[in-house]
């Protein structure tokens, strides 16, 4: 509805753009479309991506590599064929030459047979020798390609701000936990949610809550286990994806990321400024109580609105609230 209010096209890279402004995780990007104006044309939109999305956008970088991809496949075919078209030539000799064998032999024409065959044999070896070089270079030139086609879905799976996941990775990993009834029966979601950050923002400015959402993503990638996936969803809401872990496993960690943030300092570095005490309220959702992704989020949800309604600063599970229901009051994010 955004885009069509602006007048941009349903393109793939404006997506991309306007999916990272609505999920609010990139203020700068924000601020950088806003001064486009009510009407931004598609070159300054394309300019935006290039800024943000892996030094370009999008489109450009899947149509590149699809392009590198499909020259190469068709340099190797055609040494391919250069190879095919070797080994005919080489086997129309031979058989030409095994004819020749039939009719009467003189010694000239023996040692003519010797000298056609021994060129045409070192001319066809030769040739296999190049082929099989070329082969390897564009085969390494393919390899090239793949590695940089990893590092930019890396990048558009990445929130630039915290170098975290963001929600498009998220939604993808929170998906993939219902694949297998392993992941059904031993995941878990945490979401979690600093308290109050609009008020760090509001008397501090947006440079100062970025720098606090920069030291709270580091804190809780350093208070999970390994290979635990950590996300930013969008503002200051974070998400912890725990695999192979019981309800009181996965609480465990959730404890350490709160006391970990309850105690951090939050200073700055230039004035000694303490911008502290920054708190979060956290809540968990077994995936086995939950018919899908959606609804395990919902319900991860429930219990962060538990907590943030009964205090803030702590950990709710949603298989302690009563009935699993919780209706949100708007009310509790205003300035108290």
């Amino acid at each position: 509805m955004t885009m069509r209010q602006m007048g941009v096209i349903g393109l793939p890279r404006n997506y991309e753009i306007f999916y990272e402004i609505c999920t609010g995780s990139n203020d700068a990007l924000c601020d950088d479309v806003r001064a486009l104006g009510p009407m931004p044309t598609q070159d300054q939109l394309d300019g935006i991506g290039r800024k943000y999305f892996a030094g370009t956008n999008g489109r450009n970088v899947l149509e590149e590599a699809r392009d590198q991809v499909a020259t190469k496949i068709e340099e190797v075919m055609s040494l391919l064929r250069r190879e095919r078209s070797s080994l005919e030539k080489y086997g129309s000799i031979l058989g030409k030459t095994s004819g020749g064998l039939n009719s009467q032999i003189t010694q000239d024409i023996l040692l003519r047979i010797v000298g056609i065959m021994s060129a045409a044999t070192e001319s066809t070896l030769e040739q296999g020798r190049q082929i099989e070089t070329s082969i390897i270079d564009k085969s390494a030139e393919l390899e090239k390609v793949k590695v940089t086609l990893e590092e930019y879905k890396k990048l558009a799976d990445t929130d630039p701000l915290t170098q975290i996941w963001n929600r498009r990775a998220f939604d993808r990993a929170v998906a993939s936990i219902y694949d297998t009834e392993k992941g059904r029966m031993f995941s878990a979601l945490i979401i979690a949610d600093i308290d109050r950050f609009k008020d760090f923002n509001d008397r501090h400015g947006h440079p100062v809550g970025d720098r606090i959402l920069q030291i709270v993503a580091d804190i809780i990638s350093s208070n999970v286990q390994p290979g635990m996936f950590v996300a930013r969803t969008g503002g200051e809401e974070f998400a912890i994806i725990g695999e192979g872990m019981s309800e009181e496993g996965i609480s465990r960690v959730a404890e350490a990321i709160r006391t970990a943030i309850e105690a951090a300092p939050f200073v700055s570095t230039d004035t000694g400024m303490s911008y502290g005490p920054v708190t979060i309220s956290l809540g968990i959702c077994m995936a086995s109580e939950a018919a899908g992704p959606e609804d395990l989020y919902i319900k991860a949800d429930r219990a962060l609105y538990a907590s943030k309604v009964s205090g803030r600063n702590q950990i709710t599970r949603h298989s302690s609230l009563v009935d699993g229901k919780a209706r949100k009051n708007w009310f509790i994010y205003r300035k108290d």
